[in-house]
């Protein structure tokens, strides 16, 4: 026996024991062995290539061997094992890792860099070990080979060995409550799990365990877009395909690669959980990201690979460290220019894109000044406009339809159409009517004639539809801004842009939209009323509501038995503030007893009830049946108008039946005396 001693545990170097204790997954110890595994056949390369070593390196490989009589587990290397002076210092020192001090002294002498900081190291090995062998021979001429063996005390043993192959072989005796890891598909499970992607074959009964290839290890020009499909698909298997991709690559000032999709989003998906993975030099390290990617980006997936990332302290201590800030930032700078690619070269592709993404640019433009200057330029809106397409062109050449808009640089609805003896440019934006988006700037260019500095814009497509409609048939631009956090951006935007005015269509109704002159006709000689102060009178008494303030308007339309009877409005202002007390009180927004009922007196249900209610006679009893018909139809109209703005309840949802079915009765009545 060479020598019998204890394991010196040095107070400098006792944190990665303390580490040990507070990893609740004992599996990780197979992570550091094959990691260290790896390390030594990197080595062996660096000194080759070193001229100091002149032997045959051969395949680099690690085998892992599964003994379940004897309850052994082992992991060998080819690489550049150890003497037994090294063994003293890298082994019987608890935490002295060697990694560090041989990158100083080979730096540069190879294409693969050293895992070993992670701090657990080998003596993780004893997390799921009674007792642990070493057996190895190092690559240094005229070498001894060893045998260590520690039984998880401060006691060991060195020795000769008769080892005659440079490498090493780590040998496991497994604790009894720890027999699972003699288990094939446990082992095959963790060498996917955790190293996957290490540069070296992993090897269990001759099968190859791990994919080696690290895509986001490769120069961007070196893979394709099925490569970056495949990966993905590879990482998250069944799922759609990705939107769009970000290579991240850079060595200063820190040390990052990755590569991170934006993926499909579904309802069932929770966007504050990170699915992004976090490696170190390829080896698998946590598959939570959130205090390193900005919180807007955490829909986000895929790799990211970096050993500037601290990986030994808490995540508070992560949210505050400098270096991983940069990075986030470094992330978010990424993502922008890649947006700000896609939008210069694929237009349609971008649209398709932003339905899932928008949401999150959003977000982060409201959070990050330095990501909302990258892409201001670029958030786009749903709109109600369509472009002008010339029949008589499209008539001559169907295939080439010319597209006509009024349109500035990078605009989307730009005249995409070959002139003649030209060759189409492939990179042209296309104008795809079934894509309706448009930036913000070319919104109020296109519109500056029309209603300048003004937006107009829906928040709910299907119960504001009577509303958009009214303002598309008067050439009125909506834009839709539907998604939770606009009601948060609109806001934005108006301190972004100080001097425009943003109205959601059920707030109010633009003049445009109104007949002034047919609301002041004379319809009453004896009492000199125009028809506006009948119907409103008529709309008061029958809903008997004091808190409805009721306005009576003629709708413009060339068909006015297509605009709406009435509509129920809300000032921008009070349905803002109704909106901000419901969220800081943290109750459901409750629509306020105080609004706008406006009726169109150019609808010819309004005209005709105000003609009926003329001929209504009043009984002794009281109101004629001509009447009770009237008030009715009143009360009719005003709830249609407010099923736009508010579902009912039990209550009003009863009487709202009732009284259709009352309605529909009389009105059969009527139509068949």
């Amino acid at each position: 026996m060479l020598e019998q001693g204890t394991i010196s545990i040095h107070t400098e170097n006792i944190f990665p024991i303390i580490k040990k204790s507070l990893y609740s997954d004992h599996e990780i110890f197979l992570r550091e062995l094959v990691s260290n595994a790896v390390d030594a056949i990197q080595k062996l390369k660096m000194v080759s290539r070193a001229g100091e070593y002149s032997g045959d390196v051969g395949e680099p490989e690690i085998q892992i061997a599964i003994d379940k009589s004897n309850k052994t587990l082992s992991i060998t290397d080819n690489g550049i094992g150890m003497t037994a002076e090294e063994v003293k210092k890298y082994i019987n020192q608890v935490a002295f890792s060697s990694a560090e001090e041989f990158i100083h002294k080979y730096q540069g002498k190879s294409d693969q860099p050293i895992i070993g900081h992670f701090g657990l190291g080998f003596y993780s090995s004893f997390m799921v070990a009674q007792k642990v062998e070493i057996d190895t021979l190092s690559y240094k001429e005229g070498a001894q080979a060893v045998h260590w063996s520690c039984d998880g005390s401060p006691a060991f043993t060195l020795e000769d060995s008769s080892r005659t192959t440079i490498g090493t072989t780590i040998t496991l005796f497994l604790q009894e409550e720890e027999e699972e890891y003699l288990e094939t598909a446990r082992i095959k499970n963790l060498v996917k799990t955790y190293c996957d992607f290490m540069p070296v074959p992993i090897k269990l009964d001759g099968e190859v365990l791990n994919k080696q290839k690290a895509p986001w290890r490769e120069s961007l020009n070196s893979l394709s877009k099925e490569d970056y499909l495949e990966f993905y698909r590879y990482l998250y298997p069944f799922q759609e395909e990705p939107l769009l991709w970000v290579h991240l690559n850079t060595d200063y000032p820190f040390i990052i690669n990755g590569i991170l999709y934006f993926p499909k989003m579904r309802p069932d998906v929770d966007v504050t959980k990170g699915q992004i993975k976090l490696f170190c030099n390829q080896v698998f390290v946590s598959d939570h990201c959130e205090e390193i990617i900005p919180q807007f980006l955490q829909p986000m997936r895929g790799v990211i690979d970096s050993t500037d990332i601290p990986l030994n302290v808490s995540r508070s201590a992560l949210q505050t460290d400098r270096t991983v800030r940069k990075i986030g930032d470094y992330i978010a700078k990424k993502v922008g220019d890649r947006l700000k690619e896609l939008y210069r070269d694929n237009l349609e592709q971008y649209i398709n894109a932003w339905k899932d993404l928008g949401t999150f640019v959003k977000f982060g433009v409201l959070n990050d000044e330095k990501f909302k200057k990258q892409v201001e330029d670029i958030i786009i809106f749903r709109t109600t406009y369509e472009a002008v397409v010339n029949q008589e062109s499209e008539a001559e050449n169907s295939e080439t339809p010319s597209v006509q808009v009024q349109a500035s640089e990078g605009d989307a609805w730009e005249d995409v159409t070959p002139a003649a003896g030209e060759q189409e440019n492939p990179k042209s934006k296309v104008q795809n009517p079934k894509l309706p988006y448009t930036t913000l700037k070319e919104y109020l260019e296109r519109n500056e004639e029309h209603h300048k500095n003004r937006v107009f814009y829906s928040t709910d497509e299907v119960s504001q539809a009577t509303y958009v409609a009214l303002h598309k048939n008067q050439g009125l631009e909506v834009l839709f801004m539907d998604s939770f956090i606009d009601t948060h951006f609109i806001n934005f935007l108006e301190r972004e842009y100080t001097d425009v005015k943003f109205t959601r269509v059920d707030s109010d109704l633009d003049n445009t939209l109104l007949d002034k002159d047919k609301a002041g006709e004379i319809v009453d000689p004896k009492t000199n009323k125009t028809r506006s102060e009948v119907i409103k009178e008529l709309f008061e008494k029958a809903l008997n509501k004091p808190k409805v303030n009721i306005r009576t308007e003629a709708l413009k339309s060339d068909d006015p038995q297509g605009t709406p009877p009435a509509m129920v409005l809300l000032p921008e202002i009070l349905r803002r503030l109704r909106d901000m007390n419901a969220m800081m009180q943290q109750q459901i927004t409750e629509f306020p007893e105080d609004h706008i009922l406006l009726v169109n007196t150019a609808h010819p249900l309004i005209q005709h009830l105000a003609n009926l209610s003329q001929g209504s006679i009043i009984q002794g009893s009281g109101e004629s049946p001509t009447g009770q018909l009237v008030k009715m139809i009143c009360q009719h109209v005003y709830d249609l108008a407010l099923m736009s703005q508010k579902g009912f309840d039990a209550e009003g949802m009863k009487a709202f039946v009732e009284r259709s079915n009352e309605v529909l009765t009389k009105l059969t009545e009527e139509a068949v005396k």
